[in-house]
């Protein structure tokens, strides 16, 4: 297949090493392919630790004089990056819709989005005001300032290309660090093409650096930057599993993390809650980007009273939701990623109904446009707490919806997982929405809201979803480090 973009310089096929776009050391190069057809059309570099090294080297280099620069400087760089996101809009939907599969509506509101917090943190990078301590001593004068922890290593996901290395890049470049990054081997190419567009916003040489791997190669990519004492910080979304790996291997280093990891959110309606409205936070949040999002509903829990009115109306939303290719207008949900992710969630659904759940629509994988990857959006009801999916992400189109009786029983079958990134409940109560919200141990929760991204929010969870923040003043912080000064002999 061809790619058609109204600016072929946007679809590279090199890493970007200092000022200059290169092959992998050894020659290797990576297959992208189209997940709506599974056709090959594309290739990246297939690097590896050498390459690695190399990145690392240029923003070591890159770093003093990118960190000394004024942050208004910098800032200034951040708000021309921006403008040229947002004019390659449609070029960079239609690389993301190429390579994910998400709908192309879709795709254009990730642009923004992840253009906003480019914007975000231009306009946060003027502000990492210091403090001044009033002394305790006369005669001193102590002071708190601010500084750029150092180069940082990116890592991101396939599930929002653009989106998940603008956010972490972004605060990165205001607070004054360089970077490496590392794109998901499924989704590079626009990842590739956002490090161009910076580089065509002056963004110096060296200061944002890329290398495209395999899922073989990564770990010794990866593995470099972990051994690697000039790297000072690694931040990463991705899978629990691979976070705590990366947080064991960075401590003979002592670098400091933001780990944005694994989810199982709870999403509770109660009996006093709006249904119609609850439904439509659900549809948005379940059923973006196919169900493939770390902080999308995986247990839905409807109280008794309301449950078989709630089921009806989902079943109804669902089933009229069209499955297809990017390509076409009308789609809603675009394929899964990759065959990985169909046979997880074939797996979830025949064991739900192997231990007794019914399916209510959906349930089946689906061939849209001959593509391999597709499965139609399915409604899951008397779903069980002993089932796999209950403690598993599906990452999929699936709804498995669970009955509760009780405030406080669902609030209990809520927080039984060791994981605590996002939460959503449904409610007119305002003493309940208050107490429900302090009891739910998770980083984020949705109050009768199901989108609830937002680039001046703080984004990230607790227990074993990870730590830092991304997004908001927090996120800036987590790229600075502390610096104590005291000055005496003033008197």
């Amino acid at each position: 297949m061809t790619l058609n973009l109204n600016e072929a310089a946007l679809l590279r096929r090199h890493n970007a090493i200092g000022n200059e776009w290169r092959d992998a050391h050894a020659g290797a190069r990576l297959p992208v392919s189209n997940p709506a057809t599974d056709d090959v059309f594309a290739s990246v570099p297939d690097s590896d630790a050498i390459d690695a090294r190399a990145v690392a080297d240029a923003a070591c280099l890159a770093f003093p004089a990118w960190a000394a620069l004024p942050a208004h400087n910098r800032a200034q760089c951040l708000k021309r990056w921006h403008a040229l996101i947002v004019a390659h809009a449609d070029d960079l939907a239609t690389l993301i819709s190429t390579e994910q599969g998400k709908p192309l509506k879709e795709s254009r509101g990730e642009v923004m989005y992840g253009a906003s917090y480019v914007e975000w943190f231009a306009e946060e990078a003027v502000r990492t005001y210091g403090d001044i301590v009033p002394a305790a001593v006369a005669g001193r004068r102590m002071t708190v300032l601010k500084e750029p922890v150092g180069p940082i290593a990116a890592i991101t996901p396939w599930n929002f290309p653009l989106a998940m290395i603008a956010r972490k890049i972004a605060p990165a470049l205001a607070a004054g660090c360089t970077v490496v990054a590392k794109p998901a081997e499924d989704t590079p190419l626009t990842a590739l093409a956002l490090v161009y567009l910076a580089q065509q916003a002056g963004v110096p040489a060296g200061v944002l650096n890329i290398v495209t791997a395999s899922r073989e190669h990564t770990p010794a990519v990866v593995d470099a930057w972990l051994q690697d004492s000039r790297i000072r910080k690694i931040t990463f979304t991705g899978s629990t599993p691979v976070g705590k790996h990366l947080a064991r291997e960075s401590a003979g280093t002592l670098k400091k993390l933001s780990l944005e990891l694994g989810g199982n959110a709870p999403f509770i309606v109660f009996e006093d809650a709006e249904i119609a409205a609850s439904i439509d936070g659900l549809m948005a949040s379940k059923f973006r980007n196919g169900g493939q999002t770390c902080v999308c509903p995986n247990r839905i829990y409807v109280h008794d009273s309301v449950y078989d009115d709630f089921v009806a109306q989902l079943t109804q939303r669902v089933a009229a939701l069209h499955v297809g290719p990017a390509t076409e207008s009308e789609s809603m949900i675009g394929p899964m990623i990759n065959a990985r992710a169909v046979e997880k969630i074939v797996r979830h659904i025949d064991d739900a109904v192997a231990r007794g759940a019914r399916v209510t629509t959906g349930g089946t994988r689906v061939r849209a446009n001959d593509g391999p990857h597709y499965f139609a959006p399915t409604v899951l009801i008397d779903v069980t707490p002993d089932m796999a999916l209950s403690c598993e992400e599906t990452f999929g189109p699936v709804a498995p919806i669970f009955r509760f009786s009780s405030e406080a029983d669902v609030i209990a079958q809520a927080n039984d997982t060791p994981f605590g990134l996002a939460a959503y409940f449904y409610s007119n109560d305002v003493k309940r929405i208050w107490r429900v919200a302090q009891a739910l141990e998770t980083g984020i929760v949705g109050i009768n809201e199901g989108a609830i991204a937002s680039e001046a929010a703080p984004f990230g969870g607790v227990k074993e979803s990870g730590y830092g923040r991304e997004g908001s003043r927090y996120g800036l912080e987590d790229y600075m480090h502390t610096k104590y000064l005291c000055q005496g002999l003033l008197d």
